[in-house]
């Protein structure tokens, strides 16, 4: 039985941890090869999986340490069947990494959590197409493309799913709505480009407030990810009700834009803790965001140095 799943404990005023950049630490500080930027084939070997605990463990014990929550998301942000068909990857065989990918973080869940450090487990999908563009579905078709993968997690003990990167309305309401007929609670967490607007052109708030109208406000919370702060701070202003739906941020350590990051051979890991300062300047303006973890470039030391910053206790 899903331990979080009818009460996630994140919806509750407190702190919680995320991971940093899976792909971008696996490539470039690991030395891993993951085709396609797909992180999910690991699940498949003994070995892969153990990369994967090795990986997750280091965000746990910053987590325990400073006693507050964590959300532990799969590896699955392209576990679905575009991505799954370049990597060789059919319908079934996609159900079973998927599901296997929960019983990986119930392990990890089981060895870390503690009353002061819940960890919530977090179905993570991501875009159809590459999260950098924008895709081409509507909404109909994107909760069918989508409603395998979150049906693979609705018959697990998951808690949630999360879909990160979206970058267009449509594919964001389409996850919602598979969600929702699956009974998943759900987050949706958009992407912006420098200019803080999706790449569609879109403001972020019409896209937050265009889902919950398609969806009767389905969505448990939303968030922002893989864009630096400087990227989406002129989008945010105080005091609009739109931002009491939005409870986290997993930002980019690099300040350039998606179209340099996409063509860039080498790694811009930024300065941690400059984003910690950043993170808790976010937190000043805007108390709803408490769910605080990174994205591309980003590992456990930027995820330190923003607990160091916004946590009293890891002071």
């Amino acid at each position: 039985m899903a331990k979080y799943r009818q009460n996630l404990p994140q919806l509750a005023n407190r702190t919680f941890l995320s991971d940093g950049g899976m792909e971008t630490t696996l490539i470039f500080h690991e030395g891993i090869d993951l085709p396609h930027f797909a992180s999910f084939p690991l699940m498949a070997t003994p070995k892969g999986r153990q990369q994967l605990k090795e990986y997750y463990v280091r965000y746990l014990t910053i987590a325990r340490q400073s006693r507050t929550g964590f959300i532990l998301d799969t590896p699955t942000w392209r576990a679905n069947p575009d991505w799954g068909k370049l990597l060789g990857y059919g319908s079934e065989a996609l159900r079973v990494i998927n599901e296997d990918s929960i019983a990986l973080l119930l392990e990890l869940r089981r060895e870390f959590e503690t009353p002061e450090t819940p960890c919530v487990i977090s179905g993570a999908i991501g875009p159809r197409g590459d999260g950098y563009k924008a895709g081409q579905m509507e909404a109909g078709e994107a909760q069918a493309y989508h409603a395998a993968q979150v049906e693979s997690f609705a018959r697990t003990d998951a808690d949630m799913v999360a879909a990160y990167t979206m970058n267009t309305v449509e594919e964001a309401i389409g996850i919602a709505s598979a969600a929702k007929a699956a009974r998943m609670p759900c987050m949706i967490s958009f992407t912006v480009e420098t200019d803080g607007k999706l790449a569609t052109g879109m403001e972020l708030e019409r896209a937050i407030t265009m889902t919950d109208e398609a969806t009767d406000g389905s969505p448990a919370y939303y968030m922002i990810n893989c864009a630096h702060p400087t990227h989406f701070m002129q989008a945010l202003k105080k005091g609009e009700k739109w931002l009491d739906r939005v409870y986290g941020v997993k930002a980019n350590a690099s300040a350039k834009s998606h179209a340099e990051l996409d063509e860039s051979e080498t790694l811009d890991a930024g300065d941690p803790d400059d984003l910690g300062r950043r993170y808790s300047g976010l937190r000043a303006s805007f108390p709803t965001m408490r769910i605080l973890g990174g994205c591309c470039g980003t590992d456990h030391r930027h995820v330190a140095a923003i607990c160091e910053a916004c946590v009293p206790q890891a002071a």
